[in-house]
């Protein structure tokens, strides 16, 4: 399963342990974070609270990068990506989220691919 880099937040990472060379596989991506759009205000006080989103995602497949996305204000708390992949050859799928203040959350994979 995932090796967390980071215990800022916990990301969760599912591939399958196997997979055929070549034929698409589902990977799916869950970190805990709050997501602050920057647009809410303290209940208590009133002030604004300060946006601190992670604001981009990105996976490789053994240094290859196979997947970036770029999250703005609008996801949800926790965000969640599943998404398609496909590989010619076993190795280490690694799973990163950059925050606005520039902090990563990572995880690691290891898929096994099959003739």
């Amino acid at each position: 399963m995932a090796e967390q880099e980071h215990s800022m937040d916990k990301p969760r990472v599912k591939v399958p342990a196997k997979v055929t060379r070549g034929e698409p596989f589902e990977v799916k991506a869950l970190v805990s974070h709050k997501m602050e759009s920057g647009q809410r205000q303290d209940e208590k006080t009133g002030a604004k609270i300060p946006r601190k989103i992670l604001n981009r995602f990105v996976c490789t497949l053994d240094g290859v990068e196979i997947l970036r996305a770029t999250l703005h204000p609008a996801v949800s708390a926790n965000p969640y990506l599943s998404f398609y992949a496909s590989a010619e050859q076993s190795g280490e799928m690694k799973f990163e989220w950059t925050d606005d203040d520039g902090s990563t959350l990572s995880a690691r994979a290891r898929i096994e691919v099959e003739p």
